[in-house]
């Protein structure tokens, strides 16, 4: 998610928020990317590796696949993320060294 108002042109870590939570990148590294700037912070992941919600419909907002499996939801922002993504990002934090990220 990008910060409402931002230059698309100019993009500074403080415009690429958490779709999950609402923190930006500076306060919420590390961060991982999906389609069109939906991102989810490494708080978010770690929580969503830890709990998963029960089957529903829903679309996920990294891969942007509507989706009929398990998911984590944040009901308040209305965000969802499915459990490849939520592997896929889990494996790509985890083999980033600078992260230091661990589920």
């Amino acid at each position: 998610m990008h910060r409402p108002g931002c230059d698309p042109d100019s993009m500074t870590a403080e415009d690429f928020l958490c779709d999950f939570c609402g923190r930006d990148w500076t306060h919420a590294a590390p961060f991982v990317e999906g389609h069109h700037g939906a991102c989810i912070c490494g708080e978010c992941l770690r929580a969503a590796c830890a709990e998963t919600a029960s089957e529903s419909a829903f679309t996920c907002n990294l891969c942007l696949e509507p989706r009929t499996d398990l998911a984590f939801m944040q009901p308040i922002r209305k965000a969802s993320l499915c459990v490849r993504c939520r592997n896929q990002s889990a494996r790509t934090l985890e083999r980033d060294p600078e992260s230091g990220w661990k589920r």
